[in-house]
């Protein structure tokens, strides 16, 4: 039936999720969920939602929740952009203010779904290659682009920029979009979101699904001048004018307003994520500086696809990349529970043995 698709369908490559498998004893280690649940204040918020009012539909500006991350970050509600997850946000904004004549610019290791966004818009872009040590060179952008996006923390590497390099870069570039992705950015990074009064070219995107437990309610938003925000719900209005339903604008903006159970998830994964990097580097690994709820990490004398193969008949599951081949020795680890990554160091203890 193939003959009734589009040439755009025809000629895309889509994302591929990381894989939800269904092991007995399962280690999930592979797709950088938070190891702690939610805020209860957040369930609490989502419980209290489940009554008569499911049958008419949910604000379509989720103002409720608008108005919880402005307050959270100091920033004006009109300068605050919600959707569903930041990967539909994401969507969003390369429709809305990455179409150009000239090509995007991001890095040749990063977040695949980058190209397959250019592939579903017909946008040109162009990917520059990473240093010999897996970080972003700013200077490498200082070149005529439709708009520059890239992760703080980047992933799959999970170094991060500094926010002076940022600075830079947003000076460099006034007459075109950067897009900075901070889904990770809570786990050791410094936040963009300080630049967007300063810059009006700046936006800075988030989920919930990492530092707030939040993965299955998809949430996700973004930060910058209100021309920005605009620009991006005039797409979301064309496309759909619910993205959240009532469970997720409560919930969501519970999580934000808990402040205290953010802080603290966070510091723990934090804690776990340096004992983590500490007993690999023990056992031989290479691994790169993470300021994520991950690490990118690789053995001196064994293969990464081996190791994860090693790792997934003990119901251990790692992601692995197989391309670009540069980064196909390497393993991305979620920093799980004490409990999990204790496991995972004793497996590949076995396995180097």
């Amino acid at each position: 039936m193939s003959r009734y698709w589009s040439r755009i369908v025809h000629d895309l490559t889509p994302y591929v999720p990381g894989e939800q498998p269904k092991l007995p004893n399962l280690v999930k280690l592979n797709t950088n969920e938070n190891p702690y649940g939610p805020s209860p204040k957040a369930l609490e918020a989502m419980r209290a939602e489940v009554g008569d009012s499911l049958r008419l539909y949910p604000d379509p500006n989720s103002d409720r929740l608008k108005e919880a991350i402005a307050a959270f970050y100091k920033v004006n509600p009109a300068q605050v952009f919600v959707g569903n997850g930041s990967d539909e946000v994401l969507a969003h904004a390369f429709l809305a203010l990455l179409k150009h004549d000239e090509p995007v610019l991001f890095p040749d290791i990063t977040y695949s779904f980058y190209p397959v966004y250019c592939g579903l818009y017909d946008i040109a872009y162009r990917q520059l290659p990473l240093t010999e040590s897996f970080e972003i060179r700013v200077d490498d952008y200082f070149t005529p682009n439709g708009g520059i996006i890239f992760p703080n923390p980047n992933a799959p590497t999970g170094r991060p920029l500094a926010l002076a390099e940022i600075e830079r870069l947003l000076c460099a570039n006034t007459g075109s979009m950067v897009v900075v992705d901070e889904a990770y950015v809570d786990f050791g990074a410094e936040s963009a979101v300080g630049l967007v009064d300063r810059y009006p070219n700046l936006l800075v995107v988030h989920t919930l699904s990492k530092s707030r437990s939040l993965a299955g309610l998809r949430v996700g938003y973004a930060i910058g001048h209100p021309d920005l925000i605009e620009a991006l719900g005039r797409v979301k209005d064309s496309f759909n004018s619910y993205p959240l339903d009532r469970f997720a604008i409560a919930g969501a903006a519970a999580a934000i307003e808990d402040r205290a159970w953010f802080e603290d998830t966070c510091r723990k994964v934090v804690t776990t994520r340096t004992r983590m990097v500490a007993d690999l580097e023990a056992m031989g690994f290479e691994v790169l500086p993470s300021a994520a709820n991950f690490v990118f990490a690789r053995h001196g004398r064994h293969d990464g696809a081996e190791l994860a193969a090693k790792l997934r008949e003990r119901s251990i599951i790692v992601r692995h990349f197989k391309n670009p081949p540069r980064i196909s020795p390497f393993l991305r680890i979620t920093v799980g529970t004490d409990e999990q990554c204790e496991t995972l160091v004793s497996a590949l203890r076995e396995i180097l043995t």
